[in-house]
């Protein structure tokens, strides 16, 4: 059963850029963290003192803002971190390795015994980071992509991520400005009846994430009205090349657009409920799951497969996906218990 192990990584190649700023045993001074990704991120703060462990999360950070993790005088033999994106950018592309496992919780949480899990805690990986000293005198951690964005490309690279996945075509995702990019946010604010200056709002991110967890006129939508995590996978077919890609999370009374691009002949989409564990969760011995009879392969973690062919024997597993009728311009699938 599928594990999905790759949705709790970041969606971009996670870097610190860290300086050494001497020990973080005696820093009298906030700790923050700034995010140069164009994503929403939530971060979960590790700090280690001697034989005692606590973790502390989840802080949202948006594209080009920072945000205080921790106040006053830091007493700590190591400072770790954890960071996720959200659950509407769907797969992460590629995973960060953590060098210590830590408890979290799904939702905001202090744990103060963080290296033993009890019951709705599981164990997330942490890497050890080594803050700076900024001009204030505080510490701060950037939290980067490979793109290596400034504030203003991060924020602008942030905006076009979630105005493609809204289904606005504002590609390349690259943060850089241009008629293609103005004209998808135009369409976008229309849509919403919003004014242009609402994009220097300091809510302007949550306005569209609210958006892209709604239902749509356009393109596909996947709402979730179980009261568990589901995991979704999507396929196209643009007549030559089949194409699966998953996973794509969606928490329970959310909505998400998987970001299908072009115009494919053909839709297809699997969906499975799971528990805290990411286990697929069974009414009857059976799974919980949507989906139909075209068999396509899939993988337990993050993927994107163009070969159809005999999945189990290049080591893929498979899974049967539902012909989704995109004729209408638009097609909602709400995930529901039987």
């Amino acid at each position: 059963m599928p594990r999905y192990d790759g949705i709790r990584w970041l969606g971009a190649i996670l870097a610190f850029l860290v300086v050494a700023a001497g020990s973080a045993s005696a820093a009298h001074a906030d700790l923050k963290l700034c995010n140069h990704m164009s994503y929403v991120i939530e971060a979960a703060i590790g700090i280690d003192d001697k034989a005692a462990t606590a973790t502390r999360g989840w802080f949202r950070i948006d594209p080009a803002a920072c945000r205080v993790v921790l106040q006053g005088t830091l007493t700590a033999d190591r400072i770790l971190l954890s960071a996720r994106a959200l659950g509407v950018y769907g797969s992460s592309p590629i995973p960060q390795n953590g060098s210590d496992a830590l408890c979290v919780a799904p939702d905001d949480f202090v744990i103060a015994a963080a290296r033993q899990c009890r019951a709705g805690q599981t164990a997330a990986p942490f890497t050890q980071i080594t803050p700076s000293t900024a001009d204030d005198g505080n510490l701060v951690a950037y939290l980067a992509e490979d793109s290596d964005y400034n504030d203003e490309q991060a924020r602008l690279a942030g905006i076009q991520r979630l105005l493609v996945i809204a289904g606005y075509d504002a590609a390349p995702i690259d943060g850089v400005d241009g008629p293609k990019t103005q004209a998808a946010l135009a369409a976008f604010l229309k849509s919403r009846g919003l004014p242009p200056d609402s994009v220097q709002s300091p809510n302007f991110f949550a306005t569209m994430i609210d958006a892209v967890q709604a239902p749509s006129s356009t393109g596909l939508t996947w709402c979730n009205d179980t009261p568990h995590k589901v995991m979704a996978a999507v396929a196209t077919d643009d007549g030559k090349t089949v194409i699966s890609r998953g996973w794509y999370r969606i928490d329970p009374g959310k909505c998400l657009h998987p970001d299908v691009t072009g115009q494919p002949k053909q839709i297809f989409s699997f969906a499975e409920a799971v528990d805290a564990d990411n286990r697929t969760i069974k009414l009857k011995d059976k799974p919980l799951n949507w989906g139909g009879t075209k068999e396509l392969c899939t993988r337990e973690s993050k993927f994107e497969i163009n070969d159809q062919g005999d999945c189990s024997a290049r080591g893929l597993a498979s899974s049967g996906f539902a012909a989704v009728d995109m004729s209408s311009g638009g097609k909602t699938l709400r995930f529901a218990m039987p």
